[in-house]
């Protein structure tokens, strides 16, 4: 299954970096959400992109969106680099990577590297904007233009 523009996000859990479980219901549904999947904590361009989502979150905030970001890394790696990097937003283990596939967000480079995608939803958690890049930070504006086209 592929998400495309217009498609509602279905249900799924994980757990966060605070070891906590995840509902999307809490949050996809109920306001404008950023779902950003990246390839790793503490890479280059992964550790830019996180940063440049800090930087802006509370512009997202006073939107009323909430930004997630999605990795297959462990809650305990996730922990640590959001300390690292004081990332005030949710990160989520998808070690299984149930959660990418139930996106469609495919690999880059034959598949080696997990892709970068952002999805923007509206309230009703329709997605309303995808953008797939390899180029990191030019995500963030992209995500907070159509949050602003939503508002």
């Amino acid at each position: 299954m592929t998400l495309k523009v217009g498609d509602k996000i279905t249900d799924f859990t994980a757990t966060d970096s605070n070891g906590q479980t995840f509902d999307s219901k809490a949050f996809i549904g109920q306001k404008p959400v950023v779902i950003y999947f990246y390839p790793k904590d503490n890479t280059p361009g992964c550790t830019a992109q996180a940063c440049s989502f800090r930087d802006q979150y509370q512009d997202f905030k006073d939107l009323g969106a909430e930004v997630i970001g999605i990795s297959s890394d462990s809650e305990a790696s996730h922990e640590k680099f959001s300390k690292q990097y004081k990332l005030p937003f949710i990160l989520l283990s998808d070690k299984n990577k149930s959660i990418r596939n139930q996106f469609g967000v495919k690999g880059d480079m034959f598949g080696l590297i997990p892709g970068r995608v952002t999805y923007v939803a509206d309230k009703n958690g329709i997605v309303k904007m995808i953008f797939d890049s390899v180029l990191a930070t030019k995500h963030i504006p992209k995500a907070l233009e159509a949050i602003k086209r939503l508002v």
